[in-house]
């Protein structure tokens, strides 16, 4: 099965920009804004990822969550690979 890139779009860097400014993420965490926001603007189902400091976390998934709602923009579910494959993996 081939997985396919995601196209990095203006929109997706004008959002990760949000993230930023906003202090939704921390400053030093561009490529992590980047990341969620080309799943954001992709409309990706789920964002599969091991890094829980910046975006598969309890405080920062909630704040990501409601800045998209605002913006009426899809939210994929942020999630580890265990997580979603459960005792599985």
């Amino acid at each position: 099965m081939e997985i396919p890139l995601l196209e990095t779009t203006d929109a997706a860097i004008a959002l990760a920009k949000i993230f930023l400014e906003q202090g939704t993420l921390p400053s030093k965490a561009i490529d992590d804004a980047v990341h969620i926001a080309l799943a954001v603007i992709h409309e990706m189902d789920y964002l599969l990822t091991w890094n829980c400091r910046h975006i598969d976390n309890a405080e920062i998934k909630p704040l990501i969550r409601t800045l998209c709602m605002s913006k009426n923009l899809h939210f994929p579910e942020i999630c580890t690979p265990q997580e979603l494959m459960g005792a599985e993996l």
